[in-house]
């Protein structure tokens, strides 16, 4: 320790603020450095550095979510600026797909619902931009202090906030709001903090400088919210305990935090949430980790505020930072934590930890998209996670809990083709998020483990046809499973290699489909519906006319499967019956058959043997060619398929008129051959058989 160099900027940039430094006990070259900006890696003691991306190890504050479909999510990251990215991506979600909004500590990013080109984001302290997203042009629109008025004070995390009326908000000390994007901004309140000068106080770090970063800033607004159901009604928390409320758009405020019982004094209020079905319930979270207490503050009002009562303790962990109530189930909240993530699903009674895919982590804001149903949140040091479809978690109820199994309702389903496809293979150097799964997904609940015996979901048509089999998994709670939605593949023919197109299914039509859900001995009902994608492009006439030609090429799949199978089997029974003929004349009859059923059944499959790729094409190579052409596209087929398609028809019907000859023709006089020699005469393969086979 006599001397230091500097080490992390020595061989490329490393991101300031750093958090955590370890050293390889056993090879002192390498080192692993956590900042702000994500984890490097050293492998020369600090001389040259990589950072490592293919963590998702981002710092979000706050999450909120656009109108486009797929949608972008947007928030701020600790001393990393302001970012929005898809909800979903062609090949997965990359780093690349995310675009830079801001600069310096992000934290709330809020898109304009009127105006989608309008994004309005705010770094440290208060300073507040609105960025037109198509000409990247940049405003500074923060509201300044009037002339004579005192000295605004922003939170380090300063709220921005967009209003369910479209109205765009913003605190210090005081509220502020704008209707015309921040060109015009109106303080409505006076100071609604304590203004407690202690607080207020800036020391100086061992007498050199004076702590003035703005994150010291205290006795400032940390949260606002408005009423869904009342415009006038507006909610302020401050850093310092006070829970303000207007009933008038501002111009009266009355602090209702007088009113909330086994509370201490001055505790952050951390987040609110006005109620989505009563205008006069109200949630509210405090947090108090920065004086040492990590219990979960959760509280409720019924009564606009005059009165309090606190939900949990019991089954919720960590400080809280936010709480959300459900835009459908008035019963199902949730909780964000310094832990994780809680719900529960009567009102605040009783709480469960969510977990599967969500990990410990300090879940900081939480959103739920109103269409997808999707629940969005913003964890800090584990990057955006979105719960797809939460309509499952909304039918849980006392009854569903108590019952052994129950298949669950879920989002609609869309029977369409793939669009996006799922994340590629991640390299070491990469991260790629999944996309949201576009099957149909089935939902259901279990109350104990499976332990013994197999879970199934059976899904049939309306005609209660068996559509497909899957293995279901066997937890207890709550279980999903996925179906493409495809009829089973044709039985195609038997070649020398599989033709690759005739190994999958057409797509199901819209409709209901019954479930069954099969455990043990016991079945348990459900449905799943499937809908036409409201995004598709294509006439239900192109529609028809795609479907009709794959279900006819289906069908001449089959029919050519069940032809290839005919000659193959006869093929069979000739080699199994020339032993016993020992006629010379019966013997060559015999081959002369053998050899006509070979060279029909070498017109309609490849059957030289050898690699992969033969180059051999036939009848069925040309027909699974255009069939996988025309059931890949959802629209109309273009006339050269429509063209290839009728060739096809009359490529088969002259192999049928072939094989009719051999069937009309020489097998009857084979088989009365050997009838006169007391030998079992041959039989073709018959379609009910080859059905049931």
């Amino acid at each position: 320790g006599y001397s230091f160099k500097e080490a992390s900027n020595a061989g490329g940039w490393v991101h300031s603020d750093h958090h955590a430094l370890w050293i390889n006990p056993n090879n002192t070259n390498q080192l692993y450095l956590g900042t702000d900006g994500g984890v490097y890696m050293s492998l020369d003691k600090g001389n040259n550095w990589t950072f490592l991306n293919n963590l998702p190890v981002s710092q979000f504050y706050h999450v909120a979510f656009d109108g486009a479909d797929p949608y972008n999510v947007y928030g701020g990251l600790q001393d990393n600026g302001s970012w929005m990215g898809p909800s979903a991506s062609a090949g997965g979600i990359t780093n690349e797909d995310w675009t830079p909004l801001g600069f310096g500590d992000g934290f709330w990013v809020q898109p304009d619902r009127k105006m989608p080109d309008y994004i309005y984001w705010e770094y440290q302290g208060g300073n507040i931009f609105r960025r037109n997203v198509k000409t990247n042009e940049q405003k500074d629109i923060a509201p300044y202090p009037m002339p004579g008025e005192a000295k605004l004070r922003w939170n380090w995390n300063s709220p921005l906030y967009y209003s369910p009326s479209n109205k765009l908000y913003a605190g210090s000390q005081f509220l502020y709001v704008t209707a015309n994007q921040g060109d015009t901004w109106s303080r409505i309140s006076p100071d609604l903090t304590t203004n407690n000068p202690d607080k207020q106080k800036q020391e100086q770090s061992g007498g050199v400088t004076v702590d003035n970063s703005s994150a010291e800033n205290h006795c400032t607004i940390f949260t606002v919210a408005e009423s869904p159901l009342d415009e006038n009604q507006v909610w302020v928390g401050t850093d310092d305990g006070n829970l303000q409320l207007s009933n008038d758009a501002g111009k009266t405020w009355t602090n209702t935090a007088k009113n909330i019982t086994g509370l201490p004094a001055t505790t952050w209020v951390s987040s609110i949430e006005p109620g989505k079905f009563d205008k006069l319930l109200c949630y509210a979270t405090f947090d108090g980790h920065a004086t040492g207490d990590m219990n979960s503050y959760v509280y409720k009002t019924t009564d606009g505020g005059k009165s309090w009562n606190r939900l949990g303790p019991e089954g919720l962990k960590g400080a809280a930072h936010k709480v959300k109530e459900d835009l459908v189930n008035k019963k199902l909240l949730f909780v964000g934590t310094e832990t994780g993530l809680f719900v529960s699903i009567d009102g605040g009674k009783a709480w469960a930890q969510m977990t599967g895919n969500i990990p410990n982590t300090p879940v900081r804001d939480i959103a739920i998209h109103p269409l997808k149903n999707d629940l969005i949140l913003a964890t800090h040091g584990r990057g955006i996670l979105i719960i797809d479809d939460i309509t499952p978690i909304r039918a849980l109820n006392d009854e569903v809990l108590n019952a052994e199994a129950t298949i669950l309702p879920s989002r609609p389903n869309y029977v369409s083709l793939s669009t996006l496809g799922g994340s590629y293979p991640v390299t070491a150097g990469d991260f790629f998020a999944p996309n949201p799964n576009e099957d149909a997904v089935i939902t259901y609940y279990l109350k104990d483990r499976v332990v013994t015996g197999a879970v199934k979901v059976e899904i049939y048509d309306a005609a209660g046809n068996l559509m497909t089999t899957i293995d279901g998994t066997k937890r207890k709670g709550i279980n999903r499973v996925t179906w493409p939605m495809r009829m089973k593949p044709p039985r195609a023919a038997l070649g020398a290699q599989i033709e690759g197109n005739t190994t999958i299914g057409p797509l199901v039509e819209e409709g209901t489909y019954n479930v069954k859900l099969i455990k043990g001995d016991k079945s348990f009902d459900g449905k799943v519906v499937l809908q036409i994608d409201p995004k598709s492009i294509h006439s239900a006439a192109d529609r028809g006319m795609q479907r009709k030609t794959v279900s006819e090429m289906y069908g001449m799949i089959e029919e050519l499967g069940f032809m290839n199978q005919q000659l193959i089997n006869l093929n069979d029974s000739i080699s199994k019956i020339k032993p016993a003929v020992k006629d010379k004349k019966l013997q060559q009859t015999l081959k002369v058959l053998s050899d006509s059923l070979t060279a029909t059944r070498k017109s309609l499959v490849a059957t030289k043997e050898g690699t992969a790729i033969t180059g051999e094409e036939r009848l069925r190579e040309r027909m699974g060619s255009l069939y996988g052409s025309v059931m890949f596209y959802e629209g109309k087929p273009t006339d050269s398929q429509m063209d290839r398609f009728n060739g096809l028809k009359y490529d088969m019907d002259v192999a049928q008129k072939r094989i009719a000859k051999i069937y009309d023709g020489q097998l009857p006089k084979v088989n009365t051959t050997l009838k006169k020699s007391g030998l079992n005469e041959l039989k073709p393969l018959m379609k009910e058989d080859f059905v049931k086979g």
